[in-house]
């Protein structure tokens, strides 16, 4: 069987930006989580038929604790942060199992999961839905990978080193490097796409760079620079390491049944009048009647 791990808050903010608004009666912006859980279902009918949707319950982690610079919820419009636990809600009506976040992250959620289910038999394939570069770290052969489903992108483990110039397990290394905007750290300076693939290519790891540039490889360009920004750097590159690693014990997902879609629940009636969108019901039983549920 095929799993699909959903990362709901990319989903959320992806349809935020992509529909028009649609404000209830009750004044409630409701547009982002029509598009989501309608995307949802649409992967149902696409034939998934395991599926998790992570979501961050709070934007903030522990990682804010770590670095100040690190993503957070300012700036994030208040009628996209109000549909946060309304998404929850009607993910869950819909019949979906969802993890909601508050210390760690969504991400952190969909490589815990992803690393349980690799290790079932009876698992195929999981696919991590999203192009987060951040859950690249997770991706294993052609067992785990990432989908985006916007792009319909498929990376597996190939596609990884393709993309960035280094394997899964150096992403982290990777990104303590270049930096990940998306989350709000800079990387070391003057390291960039090439320099860093080229380092990390050869010796995997931070740890395992030499100190001295002049053992780097000669198509690393300005090595004896960089090996110095990078030892007067040492404990930044560390930190922003630690902050690209994620938890893979951040949930337990003990059964891959447990995440078998099995149809919408009873609530999904008054939540879908809610937002405006009661053609979902119709939509998931008539799916749910499809599969005998």
């Amino acid at each position: 069987m095929q799993v699909h791990l959903v990362d709901g808050t990319y989903e959320l903010f992806r349809y935020y930006f992509a529909l028009p608004s649609h404000v209830t009666a009750a004044g409630q912006e409701v547009a982002a989580v029509r598009g989501v859980v309608g995307s949802l279902l649409g992967l149902l009918e696409e034939g998934a038929t395991h599926v998790g949707v992570a979501t961050d319950h709070v934007i903030e982690s522990y990682r804010n604790d770590l670095w100040p610079g690190y993503k957070s919820s300012a700036g994030v419009p208040a009628d996209l942060l109000s549909q946060f636990p309304i998404l929850e809600e009607a993910l869950q009506a819909a019949g979906f199992v969802v993890w909601p976040m508050v210390e760690l992250e969504a991400d952190d959620a969909l490589a815990a999961a992803a690393a349980d289910l690799a290790a079932d038999p009876r698992v195929e394939q999981v696919l991590i839905c999203t192009p987060d570069k951040d859950l690249a770290q997770c991706v294993s052969g052609q067992r785990v990978v990432q989908l985006d489903r916007r792009r319909g992108i498929v990376l597996d483990e190939a596609a990884v080193v393709a993309k960035f110039g280094v394997p899964p397990a150096s992403i982290p290394d990777y990104l303590a490097l270049v930096g990940d905007s998306a989350d709000g750290f800079p990387g070391v300076p003057g390291f960039g796409a090439k320099s860093a693939a080229a380092v990390l290519a050869r010796w995997g790891h931070l740890e395992a760079i030499p100190r001295d540039g002049a053992a780097w490889d000669a198509n690393v360009r300005g090595a004896t620079k960089l090996a110095a920004t990078l030892r007067e750097r040492w404990a930044d590159a560390l930190l922003f390491r630690r902050l690209a690693t994620l938890e893979r014990d951040a949930i337990t997902v003990d059964d891959v049944e447990a995440l078998r879609w099995r149809g919408p629940r009873d609530e999904l009636a008054s939540v879908a009048r809610r937002i405006d969108a009661e053609s979902l019901v119709a939509r998931a039983l008539r799916i749910a009647a499809g599969r005998g549920g």
